[in-house]
């Protein structure tokens, strides 16, 4: 019998098993990582970084906005996790909450059927962002909502059928047969162009984020706020916000649910509202 050949052999097994032992070692930790010391279960809160008022990082480095400051309060009501709070980007957000990234994401983000295919949507909003048009200063007296300015003329910046605002314009002819607003798909544009459309007169609205037209128009270093003395914009409605839930975690979902119950009733979130829009956004739910 060859000793060496032995001793090679056994070399090899014991390092078989030692690298087989070190990997065991390395799942074990894995899986204990998703709890913290205290047992609680980790849950990794993704937002966006510059979404003012909404989701972004204030002067001091700290997560901060209406829906980070919401899930702070939705932290408090559920003890039995721990809230890890993670500013990102868009893209980021999005690809981390479907592929189990992150356990959680907000963004002023709302429900659609493509959405709804790839994460848990909860029972219950966590806001609301307000929607109207974007139109000509000169056409303001005529054009005071969605009805009114179907009557002008309906002739509406086309919109890319995967976009939200679609199926808000789509609701709303169905809701009105007889005074219907001209919705036409488009590939994706600029916002300065659709901008520039409506003060040419190609279109009479763009349907406009009340916020992205305030950062983009109405505020004196936005980026368009050469348009400001030529542009106008009418409230329509508000649009429910939700936060999306990876799709293995319907429970957390449901624990989210009981606890934004809780704090609507109690007046936290309306408290909330006043303090980061100085409004309620939820009444224009109503």
């Amino acid at each position: 019998m060859n000793l060496k050949k032995i001793t090679k052999t056994a070399l090899a097994g014991l390092l078989a098993a030692a690298l087989a032992a070190g990997l065991a070692g390395c799942g074990k930790s894995g899986a204990d990582s998703a709890k913290s010391v205290d047992g609680k279960k980790i849950v990794t809160v993704a937002h966006t970084n510059y979404y003012v008022p909404y989701d972004y990082v204030n002067e001091q480095g700290e997560s901060d906005g209406f829906e980070v400051a919401v899930m702070k309060e939705v932290a408090k009501k559920l003890p039995q996790y721990e809230f890890k709070f993670v500013p990102t980007s868009d893209d980021d957000l999005l690809i981390g909450v479907e592929s189990g990234k992150y356990t959680v994401g907000t963004k002023g983000i709302w429900i659609t059927d493509a959405r709804k295919k790839k994460y848990v949507f909860p029972k219950n909003n966590i806001g609301a962002s307000v929607i109207g048009l974007a139109i000509r200063k000169d056409t303001a007296d005529k054009i005071k909502d969605l009805k009114t300015f179907a009557q002008f003329s309906g002739k509406l910046v086309p919109i890319a059928p995967q976009d939200a605002r679609y199926m808000v314009i789509d609701e709303y002819n169905k809701e009105n047969p007889d005074n219907q607003i001209k919705l036409t798909s488009s590939e994706a544009f600029q916002v300065a162009d659709a901008y520039s459309w409506v003060l040419e007169g190609r279109y009479d609205g763009y349907l406009d984020v009340e916020l992205s037209y305030k950062n983009n128009i109405a505020k004196e270093d936005a980026p368009y706020h050469q348009f400001d003395d030529k542009m106008a914009y009418v409230r329509y409605k508000g649009i429910p916000t939700y936060p999306i839930f990876n799709k293995k975690e319907q429970a957390f979902a449901d624990d989210y649910d009981k606890a934004i119950e809780e704090l609507r009733a109690e007046g936290k979130i309306a408290e909330l509202e006043q303090k980061y829009f100085g409004e309620s956004l939820s009444d224009y739910l109503k």
